[in-house]
Order: structure tokens, then C-alpha cells, then sequence
């Protein structure tokens, strides 16, 4: 008898549990509806792009995370033609930080987050950090030249608007916070968009943040092999009629950290807190991570 109240009681707790988690990932996915349908209506492409490549990650494929996705999406389009005026880009950035912080807490893309690690960092599964790339002044560069240091790689562009900023920015917090472990790590920024960032635009570029980190480019096939060792994904968005040089590359956020013996060991989420990551980092490099190189 008692184990059988014991029984219904556990499955009333669990219920309101599953209840609980449900309403949070439904709130967020509104949340995400609405700034869809905002950016949409203000012409703001690339968040736009972001909000899609977030939901398909994480919002589970069901009529109701549709319907709740959908219908906060033309709320918010709709609204903005009533009058609601159009945020400003920092605005727009930081409502997109927030609700994927939000998003991702709710509704953790299944199966990704290891035992004894959180929701901000997953393992790189089938990642191979291998790339043969140029750094800025054209010395040809691979994965094998920093063997004995941890690697923090990021891909993107210059032209980006709001993520590669966000991504630079933390990854200067996170030389900032490790102070002389910083010594221990390179920080790489591989471009995806060669065509356009130049040796001169991306040294510019990286040097505008932090001169230790380097910027890598190659040509497209080279970019595209590293992107897909790396399981990163990039695409060239053009608009109709749009002239050759006026494009966004939709492309995966994010950073991986590849340890001193060449293995990835982590993908740190987009907009991760520096805080967050560097105590990650330091936390490797205290357990031994540091190894010697293999080559001579």
C-alpha cells in the first residue's frame, strides 16, 4: 500500500516537473517567435538567420512548439506594422544572447551535454581540427604548428554584424581573464568568407580586439575543408538582383577548444560567458592538458 502511494506521489512530482519544463521551453520558443517576426519586419537578415538555426537545434518537431513559434512570429510582424518601431542592432543583439541563453536552458539539444560538464558546452563529437590555412602576412599555416598549446577556434567574417563582434569580444575577455595562462593558448579566427577578408581586412580586423588572436584564410576549397572538419556550416546568402559583392554568410557559431595533443576536447556554445569559458580552460590546463608536442 505504501509503495504504492509512494509510486502515485513520485509520478505527480514527475508530471509537474515535466509540466514546468514544458511551459519554459514553450515560453522560450515564443520569445524566439517574436523576435523571428521583429527582425523579419525590420529587414534584420542575419538575426533572422540566427533565430531559425537556433529553433531547428533545439525546439522539439511538434505541433505545439510550431504553433507557439509561428503565431508569436506574426504577433510580433504584424505589431511592427501597426507602428511598433525597430530596435536597434545592439538592442536586436542582445535580445538574441538573452533568449538563447533561455532557449538553450529550457530545451538542451538531446544527448548533448556530457556528465560533469553544463548546457554551455557540449563534446565536439566527430570533430578532426585539421587545417592548412594563411595567416595574414602569408605564411602557410596547419594544426600541427601549435601542438604543446591549446587552440580556441572560432569561424565567421569581418562583415558580420552582430555574432563574430559578440565571439571576438568574448574570446579577448577570455585571453583578459586567464592572465599569464593566456601564454598557454592560441586563439584562432578562420574566416568563411575569403572572397571578401583580405590578409589587410583580417589583421585589421583581429588586431582591433586582441593582436594575440590570428586570423586564418585560404582559399575555398581549403576554408571549406577546415569548416567541415570542424563541423562548421557556412552558406552565401544573396539577395535577388543584390550586386556581386553584397552578401551575409549564414554560418555556425561558437568556439572549439582543441587541446595540446591536437584533440578537440570542447564546443563552447554562442555567447558562452568569458567568465564561463576561461575557468573552463584553466580548469584543463591545471589537470596536465599542457602536453609536449609530438613533432620535434
Amino acid at each position: 500500500m505504501r509503495k504504492g502511494f509512494l509510486a502515485v506521489l513520485c509520478g505527480l512530482t514527475f508530471s509537474a516537473a515535466a509540466l514546468a519544463a514544458e511551459e519554459a521551453g514553450l515560453a522560450a520558443v515564443r520569445d524566439l517567435g517574436r523576435l523571428n517576426g521583429q527582425a523579419l519586419a525590420c529587414g534584420q537578415k542575419d538575426t533572422a538567420a540566427w533565430v531559425r538555426i537556433l529553433m531547428l537545434n533545439h525546439a522539439p518537431k511538434t505541433r505545439a512548439y510550431g504553433e507557439a513559434y509561428e503565431e508569436a512570429s506574426q504577433a510580433a510582424f504584424v505589431a511592427h506594422n501597426r507602428g511598433t518601431p525597430c530596435p536597434s542592432q545592439a538592442e536586436l543583439s542582445a535580445r538574441l544572447e538573452s533568449v538563447s541563453q533561455r532557449l538553450k536552458a529550457a530545451l538542451p539539444a538531446p544527448g548533448q551535454v556530457p556528465q560533469g560538464h553544463n548546457a554551455a558546452e557540449v563534446l565536439p563529437n566527430g570533430i578532426v581540427p585539421r587545417y592548412l590555412l594563411q595567416e595574414p602576412g602569408g605564411r602557410a599555416v596547419t594544426n600541427e604548428d601549435f601542438l604543446g598549446r591549446f587552440q580556441l577556434i572560432a569561424f565567421g567574417y569581418t562583415s558580420c554584424p552582430d555574432v563574430c563582434p559578440t565571439t571576438m569580444q568574448e574570446m579577448k575577455e577570455v585571453l583578459k581573464l586567464l592572465g599569464d595562462k593566456a601564454a598557454q593558448l592560441q586563439p584562432i579566427f578562420i574566416t568563411v568568407d575569403p572572397e571578401r577578408d583580405s590578409a589587410q581586412v583580417l589583421r585589421e580586423y583581429t588586431a582591433a580586439f586582441d593582436p594575440r588572436i590570428l586570423g586564418l584564410r585560404g582559399s575555398e576549397a581549403l576554408t571549406r575543408r577546415a569548416a567541415s572538419e570542424f563541423r562548421m556550416r557556412y552558406e552565401i546568402v544573396r539577395e535577388p538582383n543584390a550586386p556581386p559583392g553584397s552578401y551575409t554568410v549564414d554560418h555556425s557559431a561558437g568556439m572549439v577548444l582543441v587541446a595540446p595533443d591536437g584533440r578537440a576536447v570542447l564546443r563552447f556554445a554562442y555567447a558562452t560567458p568569458a567568465q564561463q569559458v576561461a575557468e573552463r580552460i584553466a580548469a584543463l590546463m591545471r589537470e596536465g592538458g599542457a602536453r609536449a608536442p609530438r613533432r620535434p
